[in-house]
């Protein structure tokens, strides 16, 4: 039990950190406006070597934003119950912790997995066709890696609670 929370913890570290560098970096797209090269993020956008903040409110960005903080605040809160659920307590048997910071980490997957899916469908049908020569950049990338740990996380925790659940059934009374 212990090994899977302690694979689960490892991977909410690192997929909590990912997740926030990703929402708070400016390099989710690169493209070529007027022939120099320019990035955008959620907060800002880069021409050359000026940046200026996004002071549009369009609403994929402001979902995406949105998604991606309720994704971090729930990945957050899952560390939390995860590092809480090594100091189970017997007497504490109504909420698992292992069970609920393997759900805290299933919801971060799906809130990235819809920021990641909102930005994507704009991107690529609306912002694709506005500029020829773009792609996505790395901080895009970071969010992709972070949804996998956070959604491997959660399996780990539910291996963690299914395995403390067997025990606690298969145990004398």
């Amino acid at each position: 039990m212990y090994s899977f929370m302690g694979g689960g913890l490892f991977c909410a570290w690192v997929g909590t950190i990912l997740l926030v560098v990703a929402t708070d970096t400016d390099h989710w797209m690169q493209y070529r406006l007027s022939g120099s090269f320019a990035h955008q993020g959620l907060w800002r956008y880069c021409l050359g070597n000026k940046c200026y903040l996004q002071t549009e409110s369009i609403a994929y960005w402001n979902a995406t934003r949105a998604f991606m903080i309720l994704s971090s605040l729930c990945a957050t809160s899952g560390i939390i119950m995860g590092i809480l659920a090594f100091a189970q307590q017997p007497t504490f048997t109504r909420l698992s912790r292992p069970f609920s910071a393997g759900i805290m980490f299933f919801a971060s997957t799906f809130f990235v997995l819809l920021a990641l899916a909102i930005y994507t469908g704009v991107t690529v049908s609306f912002l694709g066709r506005r500029f020829g020569d773009w792609r996505f950049s790395w901080s895009y990338i970071l969010g992709w890696v972070a949804l996998l740990m956070a959604f491997f996380a959660g399996i780990f925790y539910m291996c963690a609670y299914r395995m403390h659940e067997c025990r606690r059934l298969s145990a004398p009374r």
